[in-house]
């Protein structure tokens, strides 16, 4: 009998019925743990290996069959954690238990309060992706995953949905806070350093959004055109690199269409590039309500759908009565979530306390968000702030209301939020008790007036800048020693940014800073611009009206305080781009093509710009930015020297290193990017990419450090698309040392004497037609 007729005769095969069933036949089945995993899958029946493979929610109520008809919950699992994205389901018979996962790209994301309970569950909010990218320390963003994945713990999760590793292609994503880096490489190795940190606790990670979920406009039905060498070089490869360097439990596939088929209804994508490629050997998951075909997703090689929906139980059922479903793909995708769930803190009762140690990991996120911090400008030494300055005038909404990180799935539930303001009170300075008092009145009056968003998750419309008067802006310029203004710009899940007042800066907000820059210079007295964003924005309208520009992203709920360490000099800034500003939007490659065509359903994004997206772009056209690729200021000077190698001809490996010197005054950390240019003979090639990285440690005046690097022969090929293979071709290559894609120090050269075919592979993820036509040469 069909289990949907089973549901209408009210005979509901949950985990209810599951219990008492077991009650009387445990002792006589296999159990998870003490038996082989292929003992258990054949002791289940043939519903229950249905069910398990499609997950619940975690806040349904237990539903009557009428209503759980109606409202298409596939069965019933205890909540266990308030506020979790969801579970998987139980079979209490066979000695298998219902694992909890939860969202939280910058934090856990759970629910404050519990029902018939006054206690507060709160975790902390670290700084967003584009922040700890920007850090270039994968150690350091290794330590926020080791603090991160003890509140995941310590809360009872099993899986955190975490870390997104989509490339920001675009500026105006949505999204961009949550991942790393236009570059694939940045992208790959900050993912992996989060997902061993996290793991370290024993918990599990869910690498996202496989694949091409670069803008989130209608992202349930997008489809994204891109040829076949743009995806294994950009797009792929940052997921490629995570891999190699770690093993997250789970990956999750994307909502959208890769190239006219739904990402996870792609068996090549899933199991012939993920699995047979790379050799991944966790568990595939689909998005949240990415509930398409089910059938298809199964035999993409996904293990667990989120979260089941009756038509999917029926599907799934009716393809397996009708031969278009062998059982043993259902046995081999059941298999690895009983693997998974094996490892699991539930599976082993670990006893969760509830209480991470929340003070602890306040100050890790501090940490991480001064050594993210980018000094994008200071004119004539405006910052540090000098010792004399003692009253600062502050302005901007963001002063006093510090936007920590995004929304949707990246909204954590903190206890507290240091202001930028608190920041600077806290670190001796004096700020008008009056500007603070106009501005919080302001917020909380326009809030209180606002009505409540139909999904908190998706956050509300940007504030209008609070009008200032040319009198009081003066009456400050005359009473203060400096000013300091904040800009805040927020975005999230479901929708992209708009370009009018969220890329470009409010009519508000740039009339406030010309305001406040020539009443303090008409005093000759200096101002500072700090930018509490999640992406990149418009900067030219007025970065002129400024002395010093912080870009102090969205950094955690102690963003006030690294905020106030970095002016000061407490921390000396090193934090670098890892993504471009250009300067003009219209310079960025995927401009004219984001989000895609218009008034279509699906909306098509077609990938025009290829492989061009990002530095690689601006830097092989000649196109000139803002603040480029690897950009980032000191408050010291370094020098780069002794650019060697340990062979002039390359064979298998060749090995690099450089001395970097601190030639200031102050103590500080330098990143130094080692790019590659290859020669082009059969296809076009970036002027250059970069292959490697790494951050000093804190150097003293006058204290060097070397730094080695190994490039092998993967870091020298390119896909050619026409060979299905990755291709190092024979020909000169060029290592070029510096401080940005911009700031190049120091360049050696080496000769590969013979074309090398790296790995030989086949054509995947195909377009049904040409997306880029890739010329040779150049």
């Amino acid at each position: 009998m069909k289990i949907i007729n089973q549901l209408k005769s009210g005979l509901i095969l949950c985990i209810c019925s599951l219990t008492s069933f077991a009650q009387t036949t445990k002792n006589n089945l296999p159990q998870l743990g003490k038996n082989s995993i292929q003992d258990v899958i054949a002791a289940m029946t043939i519903e229950e290996k249905i069910w398990i493979l499609l997950g619940s929610e975690t806040e349904l109520k237990k539903p009557k069959a009428d209503v759980a008809e109606s409202n298409g919950i596939i069965g019933y699992t205890d909540k266990k954690v308030a506020g979790a994205a969801g579970t998987t389901f139980a079979i209490p018979r066979l000695g298998i238990p219902a694992i909890v996962l939860a969202d939280g790209p910058a934090g856990v994301r759970i629910s404050p309060t519990r029902p018939n309970e006054s206690a507060t569950y709160y975790a902390t909010a670290f700084p967003v992706g584009t922040l700890l990218a920007s850090t270039w320390d994968t150690d350091l963003v290794n330590k926020v995953g080791k603090a991160f994945g003890n509140e995941v713990l310590e809360y009872g999760i099993d899986i955190i949905l975490a870390p997104g590793n989509n490339i920001q292609r675009n500026p105006l994503n949505g999204r961009n806070f949550e991942y790393f880096s236009e570059d694939p490489l940045v992208s790959g190795k900050m993912a992996a350093a989060m997902i061993n940190g996290l793991q370290s606790n024993g918990i599990g990670t869910s690498l996202k959004h496989f694949a091409a979920n670069n803008h989130e406009t209608r992202r349930f039905s997008t489809n994204a055109e891109v040829s076949e060498r743009a995806l294994r070089e950009i797009y792929l490869k940052a997921f490629q690199v995570a891999l190699k360097e770690s093993e997250p439990w789970t990956v999750m596939t994307s909502y959208n269409k890769l190239n006219g088929t739904y990402t996870a209804e792609r068996y090549d994508l899933v199991t012939e590039i993920l699995r047979n490629e790379w050799n991944y050997k966790g568990l595939v998951v689909t998005d949240w309500g990415a509930a398409k075909n089910v059938v298809d997703q199964v035999k993409a090689g996904h293990s667990l759908i989120m979260p089941g929906q009756y038509f999917q139980v029926e599907g799934l059922e009716y393809a397996m009565a009708n031969n278009k479903l062998d059982v043993a793909i259902i046995d081999q995708a059941v298999e690895k979530l009983l693997a998974l769930i094996v490892k699991t803190p539930t599976f082993k009762n670990y006893k969760f306390s509830n209480k991470p140690n929340l003070v602890e990991h306040a100050q890790v996120s501090r940490a991480a968000a001064t050594e993210g911090m980018v000094l994008l400008k200071n004119l004539d030494n405006t910052l540090p702030i000098a010792k004399n300055i003692k009253t600062i005038a502050t302005f901007g909404n963001t002063t006093y209301n510090l936007i920590t990180g995004g929304t949707g799935s990246g909204m954590v539930n903190k206890a507290y939020v240091v202001s930028m303001a608190q920041g600077l009170t806290t670190a001796g300075f004096t700020l008008d008790p009056q500007i603070e008092q106009r501005y919080t009145k302001y917020v909380d009056s326009v809030e209180a007036s606002r009505l409540k968003p139909k999904n908190p998750a998706a956050g509300r419309p940007q504030i209008p800048e609070l009008k200032i008067s040319d009198d009081l802006i003066i009456k400050q310029a005359l009473l203060s020693d400096m000013a300091i203004i904040s800009v805040g710009k927020n975005a999230g899940e479901g929708a992209d940014r708009n370009l009018d007042n969220n890329y470009h800066l409010m009519d508000s907000e740039i009339t406030l800073i010309k305001r406040v820059y020539e009443a303090f210079k008409a005093q000759r007295k200096k101002t500072v611009v700090v930018l509490n964003i999640g992406g990149v924005i418009d900067l030219a309208s007025w970065q002129n009206y400024s002395d010093a520009i912080l870009l102090a992203w969205q950094p955690g709920q102690e963003g006030g305080h690294a905020i106030a360490d970095i002016l000061t000099g407490k921390v000396n800034p090193s934090g670098k781009l890892a993504i471009t500003f250009p300067e003009k939007y219209v310079d960025v490659s995927s401009a004219k093509n984001f989000p895609g065509t218009q008034g279509v359903d699906p909306l098509n994004v077609v990938y025009e710009e290829g492989i061009y997206t990002g530095y690689r772009y601006f830097d092989t056209y000649m196109v000139k930015p803002a603040y480029e690729f690897g950009y980032g200021l000191s408050y010291t000077t370094f020098s780069l020297n002794n650019l060697t190698l340990d062979k002039v001809n390359f064979d298998k490996k060749i090995k690099a290193s450089i001395t970097i010197k601190n030639t200031g005054s102050v103590a500080g950390k330098e990143v130094v990017q080692i790019y590659l240019s290859a020669p082009a003979k059969s296809i076009d090639k970036p002027t250059q990419e970069l292959r490697a990285f790494a951050k000093t440690k804190l150097l003293k005046p006058g204290q060097s450090q070397k730094i080695k690097f190994t490039l092998t022969a993967d870091d020298l090929s390119s896909y050619i698309s026409s060979k299905a293979a990755w291709i190092a071709e024979e020909g000169r290559y060029t290592i070029s040392a510096g401080v940005s894609s911009r700031a190049i120090k120091q360049v050696i050269s080496f000769y590969l004497p013979i074309q090398l075919i790296i790995h030989q592979v086949s054509n995947q993820v195909k377009s049904a037609k040409p997306i880029i036509k890739e010329f040779t040469g150049k």
